[in-house]
C-alpha cells in the first residue's frame, strides 16, 4: 500500500502529498520533520498471523512502516512471544514495548469503565461504536481514561456481531447455564454469572484445549472465521447466536504515552491514520467472511447452528441492565462512560429505526 494512497483513504491528503514529494532521507531535511529512523514493539493478545486479529496486528505494523518510508518501523510480537497475552496493558503501560494490539475490556480489573471501550452487552454495534467514538466523544473519554497508566488509545479494529459461543451440549433452558463453566471476558462474563454460570478467562490460543479436553463446558470467542480457524467445531458441536454480549467490539491500539509524544508530528498523524485504516478494513474483513466460514461449519462440520432460548435471552438481559447500573454506580469514569454511550444509543437507534431497520425490512 502506498502511503498517499493509504493517507489520503484516512483523511489526510495533504500530508500524503507532502510526504509523497520527497524520499525518506529529503523528508528527514524537511523543515520540522525527523530524520531519525525508529523501531517500535508491538505485543498483541492474539496468536501470530491468526486471521483476522493476529493478521490485523501485523498489517498495522506493515502499513505503519510503508507508510513512514521506514523511519517508523515496528515489529510485532504475537501472545507468548514477548508477554502473556493478558500482560499486553501493563508491558506498554511501562514501555516494554511502545504498541499493544488487545481489546480494552481485558483490563476491567485495572479500570472499571475500561469494556464499555470495547463491548458492552446488548450496547452499539460496530457502526454504532465508530460513530460513538469518533464523533460522539466515546475517544476523548477512553483516553482520559488510559492517560493515568501513561498509554494513548486508538480504535483498531472491529469484527461487528458476534455469536453467543459454543457449547458442549445443547442448551434448552436456563437452567442449563447454572454451573456451566464458560470461557466469556469482559461485562457478558459478569452477566452470565448473575444468571448462574461460571465464567473464565482464557487466552484465545488456549481456548480449543479448554473445550475438547471439558475443562470448560462453553466458550465464547468471536465468530465464524475465527471459530472455523481454531477448529472449536472440533471440540463442540453446538453455536449459538445472537452474539448478545460483544454487538460491535472494537479493538485497540495502545500506545506508550512518553513514546508517541516523543515522535514528530507527521509520524503521529500517520499512527493515527493506519489505525483508522484498520479499523475500516477489520470489519470489511468479518463481513465478507463470516457467512463463507458460518456455511463451512454447517455444511461441512455438521455444525448445529442454534438461536438461544427466549427464557435464556430475558435472563440475560435483565441480568446486563443490573450489571451495568451497578458498575457505573461504583465508579465515577464508568458512570460517565455508561451515561454516554446510552445517549449515543439511544440516538443511533431512532435514526436507524427510519434507515437501516427500515432498509432491510423493505429489502427482504
Amino acid at each position: 500500500m502506498k502511503r498517499r494512497e493509504l493517507l489520503r483513504g484516512a483523511g489526510l491528503a495533504a500530508v500524503a502529498t507532502g510526504l509523497a514529494a520527497c524520499t525518506p532521507r529529503e523528508q528527514g531535511a524537511a523543515a520540522g520533520v525527523s530524520a531519525e529512523r525508529l523501531q517500535w514493539k508491538m505485543v498483541t493478545s492474539w496468536p501470530t498471523n491468526f486471521p483476522g486479529l493476529g493478521t490485523g496486528a501485523a498489517k498495522l505494523a506493515e502499513m505503519i512502516t510503508t507508510a513512514t518510508g521506514g523511519r517508523l518501523t515496528v515489529k510485532v510480537y504475537g501472545a507468548g512471544e514477548l508477554v502473556p497475552a493478558f500482560e499486553v496493558f501493563d508491558a506498554v503501560s511501562r514501555g516494554t514495548a511502545e504498541m499493544g494490539h488487545s481489546a480494552a475490556y481485558y483490563w476491567k480489573g485495572k479500570a472499571a469503565a475500561a469494556p464499555f471501550f470495547c463491548a458492552v452487552p446488548f450496547g452499539l454495534n460496530a457502526q454504532e461504536m465508530n460513530g460513538w467514538l469518533y464523533s460522539g466523544g466515546g475517544l476523548e473519554l477512553w483516553r482520559e481514561l488510559y492517560a493515568p497508566f501513561g498509554l494513548v488509545p486508538f480504535p483498531a479494529g472491529n469484527t461487528g456481531v458476534q455469536m453467543a459461543g459454543w457449547f458442549r451440549k445443547p442448551l434448552e433452558s436456563l437452567a442449563d447455564l447454572k454451573g456451566l463453566k464458560m470461557r466469556i471476558p469482559g461485562l457478558g462474563g459478569e452477566v452470565m454469572a448473575r444468571v448462574g454460570a461460571a465464567p473464565v478467562n482464557v487466552p484465545g490460543g488456549e481456548i480449543f484445549s479448554a473445550l475438547q479436553s471439558g475443562a470448560i463446558d462453553a466458550a465464547e470467542w468471536v465468530g465464524p472465521y475465527n471459530d472455523l480457524a481454531f477448529g472449536l467445531h472440533r471440540a463442540a458441536k453446538n453455536c449459538y447466536y445472537p452474539g448478545w454480549q460483544e454487538p460491535g467490539p472494537t479493538l485497540e491500539c495502545m500506545i506508550n504515552r512518553a513514546a508517541f509524544e516523543a515522535l514528530p508530528a507527521d509520524l503521529k498523524a500517520i499512527v493515527e491514520a493506519c489505525c483508522r485504516a484498520l479499523n475500516d478494513a477489520m470489519l470489511a474483513e468479518y463481513t465478507a467472511r463470516n457467512q463463507q466460514a458460518l456455511d463451512a461449519l454447517v455444511r461441512e462440520h455438521g455444525v448445529q447452528l442454534r438461536q438461544l432460548p427466549d427464557d435464556v435471552m430475558l435472563a440475560l438481559r435483565k441480568a446486563s441492565d443490573k450489571v451495568l447500573e451497578e458498575v457505573a454506580a461504583s465508579d465515577p469514569m464508568a458512570r460517565r462512560a455508561l451515561d454516554s454511550m446510552r445517549a449515543f444509543q439511544a440516538q443511533a437507534k431512532a435514526w436507524h429505526a427510519v434507515s437501516e431497520e427500515a432498509y432491510y425490512a423493505t429489502r427482504g
